[in-house]
């Protein structure tokens, strides 16, 4: 995932100060960090919430790893803040249009089928930025479109979590990511990501990167109160059917 507002800080890691960012200069990492193949089956479940076919606007696209298993039946723009995350998604998928750009900003002069803004929508950290991205949204979904929003968590039913992903490459390469989640202050609207990543090149040369990000955690009602105040109407919220849920909001913009 990538997109504005990324909150990086430099830490002391095996005697090394380290200021990474995953989403520039590692971004060629993506594809070892996190493979595509990992994300069919969230596509699928995202794919039932989107039209059968039509245009497609993805906010925050990253490296394209959704995009690759949705666009085959669907026409799609993806959009990042990031122009190294871009380009690993354009040897992804190059069928896809590309566009760099702040989801919060955004403005194409042109409607799409559906928006679907997946976990970068995480990154926005305030009700305000939140509420732009809504109207990036609304501003880009045609009558009778829809729009799909799927953060990573609910104010609700966040619980802190730690995770570990493991994956070789067939290049050689080698990735190990610790993801650790909690919330520093449990009064505000915000939780705090630590990343540890290991990085092992096919020379077998091993390098260490550490990351904090600060991602926006807002109740149901506050995401459905921005939706309807951006001019969104029949606002619903389904769960994906998996052991620990994440919930996605479905608004349509009528005629």
């Amino acid at each position: 995932m990538s997109i504005p507002a990324v909150r990086l800080r430099s830490r002391w890691i095996l005697g090394h100060s380290l200021s990474v960012d995953l989403y520039e200069h590692l971004a060629s990492w993506w594809p070892v960090i996190s493979p595509v193949e990992g994300h069919a089956e969230e596509a699928a479940w995202i794919e039932t919430l989107l039209p059968a076919q039509g245009s497609v606007l993805e906010l925050g696209s990253g490296t394209g790893l959704l995009a690759h298993h949705l666009s085959k039946g669907l026409g799609m723009t993806l959009t990042d803040q990031s122009a190294s995350m871009l380009a690993v998604s354009r040897e992804l998928n190059p069928g896809c249009f590309h566009v760099e750009a702040d989801m919060r900003e955004l403005r194409l002069d042109r409607t799409f089928d559906a928006v679907l803004a997946h976990d970068a929508i995480d990154y926005m950290t305030t009700r305000s930025d939140l509420a732009r991205a809504a109207a990036t949204a609304y501003a880009h979904c045609a009558e009778d479109g829809v729009a799909v929003f799927v953060p990573d968590d609910l104010a609700e039913t966040f619980v802190e979590s730690t995770t570990l992903e493991e994956n070789n490459a067939p290049d050689g390469r080698a990735a190990r990511l610790v993801d650790w989640t909690w919330d520093p202050d449990p009064d505000d609207e915000k939780v705090q990501t630590e990343w540890l990543l290991l990085l092992r090149t096919a020379a077998g040369e091993v390098s260490v990167h550490h990351e904090c990000h600060t991602f926006g955690l807002f109740g149901r009602q506050v995401w459905i109160d921005t939706l309807i105040e951006a001019g969104f109407s029949d606002v619903r919220s389904v769960e994906e059917p998996v052991d620990r849920p994440r919930t996605a909001f479905i608004a349509h913009r009528c005629v």
